[in-house]
């Protein structure tokens, strides 16, 4: 213990009622338990009374004497509570303001102190990410990407990790010489990608235990890993030593932007970066079409059919049948389908990440607008993505378009619980509409309508709507084999897998009024 001061008593505010402890009492600040806190001492028989930590300790002042410390407990989305908290009498003003200050300063310690691997630094603290994200949330995050089987996972999706081998390979110019940060770097396969290329350094920033898987499988390969320092905590939290000229990162989740983690690669950009530096990827595109499919929606409808029991052990349960058919309809399906089933050319969301602001990521609306290929019965909107590694030497894309060879990541479609009908040639407006809770993920909100068709149409207005709303975070994981479809549904816009150069992309973005471009 040192920075030690006298308190003339405190009161303890966790006793019904609350305790006071006069003094003397010897107030002090110290790291004996490894880490900084606060400790108070009775002088008079030398016994240790209480202490705080002050990672999660916070202070107030009360008045020119009296001050408020209390501890942090657990914290919910609504309120925060506290776990316990005392006030403080000093004896004059002089000495609360010099206890305020050493406070400050050892707070300050608490925030920068944190744990530390061989080659590798980090600081943690109460961060924005805490600030936006349920801790109950960011645990299982941390936790499932902590362990090996799911880094096996990604790691065995050969389409991602092939293109992203090919891309940093391909752009070895990009790469040769220059710093890299590697935002969430899980395994740490990517930070070796770009060793491989020549990187001159490679900081490989991951919050969760698999830091130390990837601190052991760097170490393994000692060529490329005197060249890498893992630094284990939240791009948010760290600091580092230099600027990257070149960002990697794989931040894309269900429809790209579940998990969030777009945004923390765009905070990377804006700590760490260089002006003009890189980004792996650069470019990501949200695409939608209509589709129809008979046996999904019927599979869907039909699971809630155990709910119009009328004597189920004598008790009637058709009471909750419609609140659970809207349930089942408020899940996104996350499958592999069949291209045929989309019946219109599909259009873009762009989202630029080396100039999308973070803020723009928490709220999503983008307008809606096809023309029916085929008369059918629409069950909702089918949606998948791409990302674009703009490299100098070679641009590459990286698709989970049906259709293509298939990724972890699969595609997702929301489905109508209420069907429309439309005819070969009739427009389909509505709104895709995302926002961003505090789950790490999004709500959808989704409505699709069907205008007036034929003979007179301008002047008429809409003939059907219908809506849903659903959470991105609770997907119907749907892996079952695509049914075989006929033949007549074969509409597969072919765009959808065709890529333009960065050009022409970019050209296509500022002509084409069917692409949203954050």
């Amino acid at each position: 213990m040192n920075n030690n001061f006298t308190v003339a008593s405190v009161t303890l505010l966790a006793s019904n009622p609350p305790n006071l402890v006069s003094g003397p009492l010897l107030a002090g600040f110290g790291s004996g338990s490894g880490f900084p806190e606060l400790q108070f001492v009775v002088e008079l028989d030398g016994q240790q009374s209480f202490k705080f930590d002050l990672r999660t300790t916070q202070l107030f002042r009360l008045g020119a004497f009296q001050s408020l410390c209390v501890s942090e407990g657990s914290e919910t989305v609504k309120e925060r509570t506290y776990s316990k908290g005392i006030t403080i009498q000093f004896k004059d003003e002089e000495e609360s303001s010099a206890f305020h200050g050493a406070f400050e300063q050892w707070k300050s310690k608490a925030v920068t102190q944190g744990s530390s691997l061989p080659n590798g630094t980090v600081s943690s603290s109460k961060s924005k990410f805490d600030d936006k994200i349920e801790a109950s949330s960011a645990k299982m995050y941390f936790h499932y990407y902590g362990q090996l089987l799911h880094q096996q996972n990604m790691m065995q999706d050969y389409v991602r990790t092939g293109s992203y081998y090919a891309a940093v390979i391909e752009n070895k110019a990009d790469f040769a010489g220059r710093v890299v940060v590697d935002v969430g770097a899980g395994s740490g396969i990517l930070s070796l990608f770009a060793a491989q290329a020549g990187a001159k350094h490679v900081y490989a920033v991951e919050a969760s235990e698999m830091a130390d898987y990837a601190q052991k499988l760097i170490a393994g390969n000692p060529s490329l890993g005197q060249r890498i320092t893992v630094i284990k905590g939240k791009i948010e939290d760290v600091e580092l030593p230099e600027k990257a000229d070149i960002l990697i990162s794989e931040p894309m989740g269900t429809l790209l932007i579940n998990e969030r983690m777009l945004e923390s690669y765009v905070i990377a950009r804006d700590r760490f970066l260089v002006p003009n530096g890189k980004m792996f990827p650069t470019v990501g595109r949200i695409h939608m079409a209509p589709f129809s499919d008979e046996y999904l929606y019927v599979e869907i409808a039909n699971k809630s059919l155990f709910w119009q029991q009328q004597n189920y052990y004598g008790v009637d349960l058709t009471a909750l049948h419609g609140t659970a058919f809207q349930g089942y309809f408020s899940q996104p399906v996350v499958d592999a389908f069949d291209p045929r089933l989309l019946v219109a050319p599909s259009i873009s969301h762009i989202i630029n990440f080396t100039t999308v602001k973070e803020e723009d990521l928490y709220e999503i609306n983008i307008p809606l607008k096809f023309t029916a290929s085929v008369g059918t019965r629409i069950h909702g909107l089918a949606c998948w993505f791409d990302v674009l590694f703009n490299g100098s030497t070679v641009q590459r894309w990286l698709t989970t378009a049906p259709g293509a060879p298939t990724t972890h990541w699969y595609q997702l479609r929301c489905v109508l619980s209420q069907p429309i009908y439309v005819m070969q040639g009739q427009e389909i407006t509505g709104h895709l509409h995302m926002i961003a809770h505090s789950a790490q993920s999004y709500t959808i909100n989704l409505t699709m309508s069907a205008k007036m068709w034929g003979p007179g149409a301008k002047q008429g207005g809409i003939l059907q709507t219908s809506s849903c709303k659903l959470d991105l975070k609770e997907p119907y994981y749907r892996m079952s084999q695509p049914q075989a479809y006929p033949a007549a549904q074969d509409q597969q816009p072919d765009q959808d897998l065709k890529h333009p150069s960065l050009a022409d992309f970019v050209q296509q973005c500022s002509n084409d009024s069917d692409v949203q471009i954050l």
